[in-house]
């Protein structure tokens, strides 16, 4: 059960709507490739709005729930970033125009959203009927944990799941993008024909669901509140288009942020598990009862060992690359 105002989360949810329809409607009227000054006005914007946010946040309904929303958002913010090498080779594969991927990006994402919002529909109501579930995040966590840090979690090439591949045998599909248009009619044999837009849209929007899997249990660990765990969905995909354009060139010289992303779903994981186990109603502990001496982590400790990693990822990777610079002159 939420602690929030229910006038507050309705317009919360209003206010972010219209941040996307915006959107949307803006670059479908004019797909471009963004500048750097327009990519961090943007990125700037949204940092700022969901700092707001929190403080909003705080004043009404107390400490508790903002600092779980700062600490939710930037668990989710730096898994996104994360994310953005797979973009990359989505865009590469389907040979996406440079002017058309700030609009494949935004929509892909408007879609993942919505895909999102019944994840965590569904895991709330997974967590609130079986509390054990806990133990299989947990797990799934310090297993990805162990995958990332050993660099066994990057994907060297993109392979087109099995909606597409399908998608692909049931329907005629064009070679060439016409704007932002998904189906035309060939001028030759008067045939209908899907535009490669609609397979990368839905390539960008189903597999933004596949990081869910991570993202989404991270999160639970962190809160079981669905409202912030839907917005803080939100706010860390805010942006993420500009984000996209600004980093892609860098994205391989963040080489300590896999790291830092291995030290906080690690610590999550083992916070869910300690959490399982402190308290719980589970047949099989204590008589149901749960294990008292188990401690619990506070939320504040959480977001410290988050902006830590994270930070502290970031800033290495920085000093990393700089001084490969010196070397090279």
């Amino acid at each position: 059960m939420s602690e929030t105002p229910f006038a507050f989360m309705l317009v919360t949810y209003i206010v972010l709507a219209v941040f996307f329809v915006v959107d949307l409607a803006v670059i479908g009227r004019r797909p471009h490739v963004p500048s750097t000054g327009e990519c961090v006005r943007h990125i700037l914007f949204f940092v700022v709005c969901a700092l707001i946010f929190g403080g909003l946040m705080w004043w009404v309904a107390g400490s508790g729930p903002a600092i779980e929303f700062y600490s939710g958002w930037l668990t989710e913010y730096s898994l996104s970033i994360d994310n953005l090498f797979v973009f990359v080779i989505i865009m590469s594969n389907f040979a996406v125009p440079k002017k058309l991927q700030k609009y494949v990006l935004s929509v892909g994402i408007a879609i993942a959203l919505v895909l999102r919002g019944a994840f965590i529909l569904v895991g709330a109501a997974l967590i609130e009927r079986f509390t054990w579930i806990f133990f299989l995040f947990g797990a799934f966590l310090i297993y990805t944990a162990v995958k990332v840090a050993r660099g066994e979690d990057d994907e060297e090439e993109f392979h087109e799941n099995a909606l597409i591949r399908f998608m692909r045998k049931i329907s005629r599909v064009s070679d060439d993008y016409d704007g932002t248009r998904l189906r035309i009619v060939d001028k030759k044999d008067g045939l209908k024909y899907w535009t490669p837009m609609l397979f990368v849209l839905l390539t960008i929007g189903t597999t933004d669901v596949m990081f869910a899997c991570d993202s989404i249990p991270a999160i639970f660990g962190l809160t079981k509140d669905p409202f912030i765990v839907f917005t803080s969905n939100v706010f860390a995909l805010l942006g993420l288009q500009q984000l996209y354009f600004l980093l892609g060139a860098m994205l391989d010289k963040l080489v300590y942020l896999p790291a830092g992303l291995a030290i906080v779903l690690g610590f999550i994981g083992v916070k869910l598990i300690m959490e399982a186990l402190h308290g719980n109603s589970l047949p099989f502990i204590n008589g149901g009862h749960g294990i008292e001496a188990v401690p619990e982590i506070p939320t504040w400790l959480s977001l410290a060992v988050i902006v830590v990693a994270i930070g502290g990822a970031a800033l290495a990777s920085v000093i990393k690359m700089r001084s490969m610079k010196k070397c090279e002159r």
